[in-house]
């Protein structure tokens, strides 16, 4: 699978679950993807700003589309 395939399969998989999920997860979204196309996606698309990568009190490292990220500080956002 060519590389720029490889970062959308990961960016679309991630936009359909719609919420973080932990950078392990993310090679069950993508079942046909070895860990290291996974890594390589999330980093490319971390750096491009398509997606955020924070890490939980756990250590844990969790990605979420920037979109999705959005969404959810809209919502949390008190009206006035």
């Amino acid at each position: 699978m060519a590389v720029s395939a490889t970062i959308v399969r990961v960016y679309e998989a991630l936009e359909q679950l719609g919420t973080d999920c932990a950078l392990e997860e993310v090679t069950g979204l993508c079942p046909e993807l070895t860990w290291n196309q996974v890594f390589l996606a999330i980093d490319y698309l971390s750096r491009t700003g398509q997606v955020r990568v924070t890490i939980d009190p756990d250590r844990t490292y969790r990605v979420r589309t920037s979109r999705a990220a959005a969404i959810e500080a809209s919502c949390s956002t008190p009206v006035r």
